[in-house]
């Protein structure tokens, strides 16, 4: 099936999107398959890539994939004509790839962040997608979350005032071997947890950075041979705003945010957590709970919604290559020990609550061949 038969069959108005899962390690196993069961009205899980037989046996059978395929096989599933999109749920490198491949075939491309590893391989992405007439989004599930839209509607409406500086941690004690230890694979705190830091300042200063510094530490753990067990980091937006941020793989589990306006300050509790409750304060206000809820059946049934209305997304690869612009000037930061301006870059869209979508926390699956990179 060529793309443009492809692109035929999705006008169809009540056309389910059909998906191929690419990669059955810990996300895609913890919440992007479960995530399915929220986005059965507009989306269908249809096919599952992996190399191990085991993964894709029993989770075949327990979500209803009726395609199961190694990764030889990738090129021969995106021409059969089974799927309209791919969820590319696979280690950072071989994000540019995969969607290469894919946007080739005509088949439209969810895929996990970072987007990838440095500026060209994100043009790249973006330009084959742009050439073959496909979307492309980028899987910040957050830009779908009632918490942390709802924290950036309030500081966009001016209830802390104007916003000065923003303040983030975010911590996991990371376990060997994992890929996010990984050098030659993406790993490293930048790409892995500061990008939700990096990508929150930019959502509730609305702007890019303009310089930025950062530096790295180590404890000397033989599982940080490849990669910084932390980072800390420093951004100055436009207005002479900045925002810090310290990642790290080495100490106990933590995630939230504050910031500090010329009225109030606000914080936001379990900022970038997976299924647990979030707490939002605003100044001397009543702190206000958010409920755990799902993250990724929201981003499914908002990327089917895209594709059967031809819609650009919001997160969309000029959002992923926001981030890793950011990021690769960190590490030259951190490598040379200075200050590194950043060159102009436009970003027309931000998320807003428009894109709030509410589903129910998703099961928590018993996981096969793989398990949790870390432990609190």
């Amino acid at each position: 099936m060529n793309s443009k038969s492809h692109r035929k069959t999705l006008r169809r108005p009540n056309s389910k999107v059909r998906y191929a899962v690419v990669g059955l390690g810990w996300i895609a196993q913890s919440a992007v398959l479960p995530g399915f069961a929220n986005a059965r009205a507009n989306s269908e899980l249809v096919a599952l890539v992996s190399d191990d037989p085991v993964k894709l046996r029993k989770l075949g059978r327990k979500y209803g994939a009726s395609v199961l395929t190694g990764y030889d096989g990738y090129d021969a599933l995106l021409t059969s004509g089974e799927i309209d999109a791919v969820y590319i749920a696979l280690p950072n490198h071989l994000h540019q790839p995969y969607t290469l491949r894919a946007a080739a075939a005509g088949i439209h491309v969810l895929c996990e962040k970072p987007m990838a590893l440095d500026e060209d391989e994100c043009k790249d992405m973006i330009q084959a997608c742009e050439k073959y007439d496909v979307r492309l989004m980028i899987a910040y599930r957050l830009h779908f979350e009632r918490a942390n839209l709802r924290t950036i509607e309030a500081i966009a409406r001016g209830r802390i005032g104007e916003p000065r500086a923003f303040v983030s941690e975010f911590a996991e004690n990371v376990q060997s071997p994992n890929i996010r230890l990984e050098a030659e694979m993406g790993g490293g705190t930048l790409y892995d947890i500061g990008i939700y830091c990096i990508n929150a300042a930019r959502a509730l200063f609305r702007a890019e950075p303009e310089e930025v510094v950062a530096f790295t530490a180590n404890s000397g753990a033989k599982k940080f041979d490849e990669v910084d067990e932390m980072t800390g980091a420093m951004l100055r937006f436009p207005g002479d705003r900045l925002a810090t941020f310290t990642a790290s793989f080495g100490a106990s589990k933590f995630g939230g945010f504050r910031v500090l306006g010329t009225k109030a300050t606000l914080e936001l509790t379990n900022a970038y957590a997976i299924g647990e409750d979030k707490r939002l304060c605003i100044g001397k206000g009543r702190p206000r709970t958010f409920g755990a809820g799902d993250q990724f059946g929201p981003e499914i049934v908002y990327f089917s919604n895209c594709v059967r209305t031809r819609k650009q997304p919001e997160p969309d690869g000029r959002e992923g290559l926001a981030d890793v612009r950011v990021i690769r000037a960190l590490l030259k930061s951190a490598e040379t020990r200075g200050v590194v301006r950043l060159g102009e870059f436009e970003k027309r869209t931000r998320p807003t609550t428009r894109q709030e979508i509410e589903k129910p926390k998703a099961e928590e699956p018993e996981l096969v061949h793989t398990s949790e990179p870390s432990k609190g």
